[in-house]
């Protein structure tokens, strides 16, 4: 199979609102009023973390079918501390990300407890997000167009 490719579009409303399409979908990011937002969307990390939680959903229901395994509940809590200071500029002595993640996954299936946690070991190889955050992903910045006004 070839690859697929994901892109979206970004336009900048304000200094922390922005209106992004994918595919046919407008969706706002903004950021709270503690950071300067007007609290219209969730922010970036937020959104990263519920595509984080989309993916696990998805890769799950998937293998699980694979696995004649019925899910009746499934839910993700994702929690991840970020420390400020470099997003600021005020210190890069501390990452800009997230220190950490942790994942909490409830499920209520017709499996044992061991083939529940050989299905989660399954997600956590399969699912692109984890694999994007587990790992380091080349990225390559192009700048487009610059307009220097006087």
């Amino acid at each position: 199979m070839s690859t697929i490719r994901f892109s979206i579009q970004g336009k900048a409303f304000n200094a922390t609102k922005t209106e992004v399409t994918a595919r046919r979908f407008n969706i706002i990011v903004d950021e709270p009023k503690e950071l300067g937002g007007e609290d219209d969307a969730p922010n970036p990390v937020e959104y990263l973390l519920a595509g984080y939680a989309g993916c696990i959903n998805v890769v799950t229901q998937i293998i699980a079918k694979e696995k004649n395994i019925t899910i009746r509940d499934f839910r993700i809590d994702i929690h991840g501390d970020i420390n400020p200071l470099r997003l600021f500029g005020q210190s890069f002595d501390v990452r800009a990300g997230f220190q950490s993640l942790q994942v909490e996954i409830a499920i209520e299936a017709n499996a044992s407890q061991e083939e529940i946690n050989q299905l989660i070991d399954e997600v956590k190889q399969r699912c692109p997000v984890n694999d994007n955050l587990t790992n380091e992903t080349p990225v390559a910045y192009l700048l487009k167009q610059s307009f220097i006004l006087n």
